[in-house]
């Protein structure tokens, strides 16, 4: 690894020291129970990912079943490989696999890169570009805003948040772009992201969930003071127990809510009831689901004991002290497209 590109992973876990103290409807939120999981979130290697949404099962690899012709996409162009967009000045990486058929819907990850961090960073630490050759959706990572190439994720970070920079409206932008430029499956488009990019995937859940099916954020909590999205939506949230940048039980000095909480909310404003079950238990990694929800929709939380700033399963060198461990114990790019595939829009 380059010494321009370790400093600049180092970057991306530089989070939340110049983020302004505010409160979030979650903060005081207790943890609750949570309910009766039908499925497990995919593991890591050696075995099987759940289902598909349509009850067939994914292939070896996590591919998603063939989607079927989309008469809407007539005339499609057929594009490939790694397209640098520019959508309302700035930079969209786009990475379309091979499989891509101008004439199918395809569904569509939303990666989001963490506060200093860039878009290829982001693509080659979660692994999501390989990940979206194999499965064959369309991986796209954005840029953020500023010197510090922010999100707003609410309480999180930077001059994004300091200035109200609109994301929302910059997301909802992308897809437009997406579906002139690609045929795009509608009911089938996802956001992840790490830290930064973790808040505003929250964000999006709570502000765009007419258009966001499932959200799977990964050491990032809810940061925004309202939430109410208008249906139920899918969350798969992990987070390490020794995250020191965006603590396991919060940090009120920063306005971040407790991991706990922010699941508990999650299960409210889903309609869960029940008790959780556990869905994955393998070494320093246990997830509890909460799957009696309306609407289909479930919500789990992949607790990584011990676990640091990391994504679960990279395997990025990462020689830099102070980020915690990164467990092999589940892949999180894996796991969340295994739980995407059961949550498309209803």
């Amino acid at each position: 690894m380059s010494s321009t590109r370790r400093l600049g992973i180092l970057a991306l876990f530089t989070l939340g020291a110049a983020v302004s103290s505010c409160g979030s409807d979650d903060a005081a939120a207790p943890a609750e129970t949570p309910p009766p999981a039908d499925g497990a979130p995919a593991p890591g290697d050696g075995e099987a990912p759940p289902p598909a949404a349509d009850g067939g099962a994914p292939d070896a690899d996590g591919a998603a079943p063939p989607a079927p012709a989309t008469p809407s996409c007539q005339g499609k162009e057929k594009l490939t490989g790694d397209l640098d967009w520019t959508i309302a000045q700035r930079t969209v990486h786009v990475h379309v696999p091979a499989s891509y058929d101008p004439s199918k819907g395809t569904a569509i990850v939303l990666d989001f890169h963490g506060y200093t961090s860039n878009g290829d960073q982001q693509a080659t630490y979660a692994g999501m570009n390989t990940k979206s050759d194999t499965a064959g959706f369309v991986a796209v990572h954005p840029e953020g805003t500023g010197f510090a190439q922010s999100w707003n994720g609410g309480v999180c970070c930077g001059t994004a948040s300091s200035t109200g920079v609109d994301d929302v409206a910059f997301v909802s932008a992308i897809l437009d772009e997406l579906a002139t430029k690609l045929c795009v499956d509608p009911k089938r488009v996802f956001a992840t992201g790490l830290s930064n990019g973790g808040f505003l995937s929250h964000r999006l859940a709570c502000e765009l969930s007419g258009r966001v099916a499932a959200i799977a954020p990964v050491a990032g909590v809810i940061g925004v003071s309202t939430c109410a999205p208008a249906r139920p939506v899918p969350v798969m949230q992990f987070h390490g127990t020794s995250d020191t940048l965006v603590p396991y039980n919060g940090n009120p000095l920063s306005g971040y809510p407790s991991v706990p909480s922010t699941i508990a909310k999650w299960a409210e404003r889903n309609g869960c009831t029940g008790a959780a079950t556990e869905s994955f238990k393998s070494g320093d990694v246990q997830c509890m689901t909460h799957a009696q929800c309306a609407a289909g929709a479930e919500v789990t939380l992949c607790t990584v004991t011990g676990g640091g700033h990391t994504w679960p399963g990279s395997s990025t060198s990462l020689p830099i002290p102070g980020l915690g461990k990164t467990t092999q114990a589940i892949n999180a790019t894996d796991a969340m497209w295994a739980f995407f595939q059961k949550h498309p829009l209803p």
